[in-house]
């Protein structure tokens, strides 16, 4: 019998993903998962994450890191996670007042009234662990309110752990927009601008005026560099096929790679923005030369921040280490 006799046929497996340059080459089959047959969905984040939290509809999907960790600390086993980080985002750019708020004054929110879209987001888990830990506003001391930002009828869609001393005012007839426009709401954190900021009316601002400059030092002086949405793999297939977490982990790795020589190529510049080269170059003085790390090393210190923000905002049931999150088969590489 011949060796293509005996070669087995690759695994069927779907993924789930945000449209991303980082994902690009992998989604388009320039980068392969060895031995899988990928079929990819193209999703908004937010879609993603319902359908795959509530249905596991497909066996790898892009996830909340806050929803992930979540799980896992009540001792969800149903899905596996990877140390790949498809997306990542300042979050002190995510605060918004209104015109005539506290602009560059954040301890001025202490006492105020907060928005957010679900307690359970990363990014507001950042942004609450940045309020208390850098501008020292106590959690209990703010009254939250709970609503979609711009379309109402948002809910939480995972039970909420809340510390001690903390309450939410769920608002589902209403959006965080037209809150904070009405003077209900005094900020609100989101990972999404509202419409009236977008729409650039100058109704609705950002707390800090000049965020990038604020985001650089923070990571110049803590080296946290959030993480919103992981990889995960459906706990059936990684069982049934235990290799798929280091390839797909390589295959990730290789895309985001491409994505970052496109970034570079001053040539024929790949991105409609001007001196995006110069401006990666620039980038690279701070970030190094990967300016988006995945595994799980690069990538420990952020990590451990957000799973101390999210034990002490109720998120976690238990203490969670970052080698709790990811299985053995990605903490271990080969070397020659």
């Amino acid at each position: 019998m011949s060796a293509m006799a005996n070669q087995r046929p690759n695994v069927p497996l779907t993924l789930a993903i945000n449209d991303s340059d980082q994902v690009r080459d992998l989604v388009s089959g320039r980068v392969a998962v060895d031995g899988v047959d990928l079929t990819c969905l193209l999703y908004p984040v937010e879609e993603i994450f319902f359908r795959f939290t509530k249905f596991r509809e497909w066996e790898v999907s892009e996830m909340s890191l806050g929803k992930f960790t979540a799980l896992r600390s009540r001792g969800d086993t149903s899905i596996i996670g990877l140390p790949v980080f498809p997306s990542r985002s300042f979050r002190h750019s995510g605060i918004f007042v209104r015109a005539d708020g506290p602009v560059d004054d954040p301890a001025a929110l202490a006492g105020a009234r907060i928005g957010i879209p679900e307690w359970t987001v990363t990014a507001t888990v950042y942004q609450r662990g940045l309020l208390e830990h850098e501008y020292g506003i106590p959690l209990h001391e703010v009254s939250w309110v709970q609503a979609g930002i711009n379309s109402p009828g948002r809910v939480e869609t995972l039970p909420v752990g809340l510390p001690p001393g903390v309450e939410i005012d769920q608002r589902p007839d209403a959006t965080l927009n037209d809150l904070l426009l009405a003077g209900e709401i005094d900020a609100m954190l989101v990972p999404h601008p509202p419409r009236s900021f977008e729409d650039r009316s100058g109704e609705i601002v950002q707390l800090f005026s000049e965020p990038r400059r604020v985001e650089r030092e923070y990571f110049q002086r803590t080296g946290v560099f959030p993480i919103m949405h992981l990889i995960v793999l459906r706990a059936d297939a990684f069982a049934a096929h235990p290799w798929i977490a280091m390839n797909f982990l390589k295959a990730f790795g290789e895309a985001k790679d491409r994505s970052l020589s496109r970034l570079r190529d001053a040539t024929a510049p790949h991105f409609p923005l001007p001196w995006g080269p110069e401006r990666a170059k620039e980038d690279e003085q701070i970030f190094g030369a990967d300016l988006w790390p995945y595994g799980i090393e690069a990538n420990r210190t952020t990590l451990e921040t957000f799973l101390g923000f999210a034990l002490e905002q109720g998120l976690l049931e238990r203490e969670l280490a970052v080698d709790d999150l990811f299985p053995d088969e990605v903490r271990e590489a080969f070397r020659i």
